[in-house]
């Protein structure tokens, strides 16, 4: 199959390209990516970053928005042609309104246990009950934990998931009855 026409022609160097403009733009359109949405989407590229976090009600410098007090001598304030120095207008409260309300949820557990881990542990109890020692020394404990170690994965146990080790400690308690 042929080539197509022109394609196997070197590059020539393109002198009327300005460089300068080019790594201006691409080093625009290269800048960090603002990960909260909201944000992102009241954000004008024509102005700074000050501005635009002033427009939302945010501080882009959080030792200017709460200063440390010096102790001084009090001062009155005054008011010049009937304005305050320094109050800003939030133009944009529904991104601040948007951020307190997505913080104000609950957050999601994202912490579990390995099925691996949950199954030894169950297998410990079930076979040792409280003696750790006895778990220790255990065929099934292939890492060669110590009694402490041991205690300690059992009590991770408990904390990450209460109802299920209260359910499998009630149904080996029925187990036992059952034997009896």
């Amino acid at each position: 199959m042929p080539k197509a026409k022109g394609k196997n022609r070197r590059q020539k160097f393109g002198y009327s390209v300005n460089r300068k403009r080019l790594n201006r733009q691409s080093r625009k359109r290269a800048a960090p990516r603002i990960e909260c949405s909201h944000i992102r989407h009241a954000w004008d590229r024509t102005k700074s970053v000050s501005q635009n976090l002033a427009e939302m009600g945010l501080a882009a410098d959080p030792n200017k928005a709460i200063p440390i007090r010096k102790r001084q001598l009090p001062v009155m304030d005054m008011e010049v042609d009937g304005q305050d120095k320094g109050k800003r207008v939030v133009q944009k409260p529904y991104v601040l309104d948007e951020l307190e309300y997505e913080a104000s949820l609950p957050e999601k557990k994202s912490e579990t246990l390995s099925r691996d881990l949950i199954d030894y542990v169950q297998y410990m109890v079930r076979n040792h009950g409280e003696n750790y020692k006895d778990m220790a020394r255990d065929e099934k404990n292939y890492y060669q934990d110590t009694p402490k170690q041991i205690k300690r994965k059992i009590s991770v146990y408990k904390r990450f998931y209460p109802e299920e080790f209260q359910a499998f400690t009630a149904s080996l308690q029925q187990v036992k009855m059952d034997q009896q």
